[in-house]
């Protein structure tokens, strides 16, 4: 079976964004030739879902190549219908029965790009196997929780630590079965 895998930063008092959604905080970390693992992360996946908010982001700050490149299935989990671009996809329908379904199919692995609140309601259907979470060496104070509340606990294992020049810290964590 598939596996939904969270890969996402986060400052260490575990906030992903500033408030209205700056993220210029992960401009600390960075480093000419560090990608952090995220092209080694990339090979194992084939299909991307994120929120409708994380799309829009990454349209404006990065652009459609981040996602619209070819070779992975991208789903964005929106409350609003709109037709397909590419190989990005918006969905509108049940999220449970959606993400059962794409880890019951074949494939390589299934990586979820956030936002705070798709990683909310994946949490409480306890629908993510793995988290891969780095850590950026700030106190934000402010801004959007990674991990909200209003879910049920869920018990991980530590699959590895990483850390890096910069101060970033890498945490791979597994759902515990």
């Amino acid at each position: 079976m598939r596996k939904l895998i969270i890969y996402i930063a986060s400052s260490l008092d575990g906030y992903i964004a500033q408030p209205n959604d700056d993220l210029s905080f992960l401009k600390l970390v960075e480093k000419e030739g560090e990608d952090y693992g995220y092209a080694e992360f990339t090979a194992t996946i084939d299909t991307i879902i994120l929120g409708r908010k994380t799309y829009d982001w990454v349209l404006r700050e990065i652009g459609t190549s981040h996602y619209d490149n070819g070779d992975r299935d991208v789903y964005v989990i929106t409350r609003t219908e709109r037709p397909s671009v590419g190989r990005t996809k918006f969905y509108t329908g049940d999220l449970v029965e959606f993400v059962r379904r794409l880890k019951a199919g074949t494939g390589k692995n299934i990586y979820c790009d956030g936002g705070a609140e798709l990683i909310n309601e994946l949490l409480k259907h306890d629908l993510i196997d793995e988290y891969i979470i780095s850590i950026i060496p700030v106190l934000l104070g402010s801004g959007t929780r990674l991990f909200k509340t209003g879910r049920p606990e869920q018990q991980l294992e530590l699959l590895s630590t990483k850390a890096f020049e910069t101060g970033l810290t890498q945490l791979h964590y597994r759902r515990k079965a």
